[in-house]
């Protein structure tokens, strides 16, 4: 699961040892409301001020009236992203790439010299990202089910690790090497695909990904940082779980970003900031 804002702390202290440079919000764009394809990959391009839908808990309920889904690779069918395909959505696979799940169907998979400490979330741990040529096969297989299933992109969590306590000696060097790897899988697939979180990141990968998923930013008083993606012309995806939307929507609106309220458990409930005109597909 997600709702794991990444401690600002260790995030700043990772930085400094590594000399790193580092809602539905806005109007939407005239045109296609679900981007453009890149012609070289044909992968989707969403476009800043979408509206969406982020629900993780279950199979997915289609009643939110939003051009674009994200929902679990693993818990939901083809037929299901077909179902919201026909009702004209966009669909995110989300997958975990960061951490090591005892409830998904490939855990065996794992070798055990890459599950690392518990990340806090019931029977995860962290995976060592050093070890690529162990756990790329692994990842290619996921995202093989997300493309399989006809899924149009893919919202990989956890890639961040390298700011926590995972029992692995992680760098932001690491991180990058993984981070990239991971997007070339998407796009060799043809899927489109998001960083999640980690900020301090996105001067060095904004350009391998295609939009951003962002946890807390207002909270965190962080969502500028996320403007590298809104002026690349890339959507960003954003919730808070804490803070009411009185006091994160005008600023979200201002930055183009598409924000909502949700609860933690990402269920069917949202509460988007509202955009001023209905939403169009």
């Amino acid at each position: 699961m997600t709702g794991r804002a990444l401690s600002r702390a260790a995030l700043l202290t990772a930085l400094a040892a590594t000399a790193l440079t580092g809602c539905s919000g806005g109007t939407e764009p005239p045109g296609d409301a679900h981007g453009t394809a890149s012609p070289s990959r044909a992968v989707w391009k969403p476009r800043p001020g979408l509206a969406w839908q982020w629900q993780l808990d279950g199979k997915v309920d289609a009643s939110a009236d939003v051009p674009v889904y994200d929902i679990d690779g693993f818990e939901n069918s083809a037929a299901d992203v077909a179902r919201l395909h026909r009702a004209g959505r966009k669909v995110i696979c989300y997958v975990n790439v960061g951490a090591w799940e005892d409830f998904r169907p490939d855990r065996d998979a794992f070798p055990r010299s890459v599950l690392g400490e518990p990340n806090g979330w019931s029977g995860e741990r962290w995976l060592d990202i050093r070890q690529l040529s162990v756990l790329r096969p692994i990842m290619e297989r996921r995202f093989d089910m997300c493309r399989d299933k006809g899924f149009d992109a893919v919202e990989p969590d956890l890639v961040e690790g390298y700011g926590n306590d995972t029992g692995f000696p992680l760098t932001a060097r690491d991180q990058l090497r993984y981070n990239r790897m991971i997007a070339d899988i998407a796009h060799e697939r043809g899927l489109s695909v998001g960083l999640k979180n980690d900020l301090p990141q996105i001067p060095q990968l904004v350009r391998h990904f295609d939009f951003a998923v962002n946890e807390e930013c207002a909270q965190y008083d962080e969502c500028g940082e996320l403007s590298p993606f809104i002026e690349a012309g890339k959507a960003v995806f954003h919730v808070e779980y804490k803070e009411p939307r009185s006091s994160f929507c005008a600023e979200s609106r201002r930055l183009r970003l598409s924000s909502m309220r949700k609860e933690p458990e990402l269920g069917v409930w949202r509460s988007p900031c509202p955009t001023g005109r209905p939403t169009t597909e």
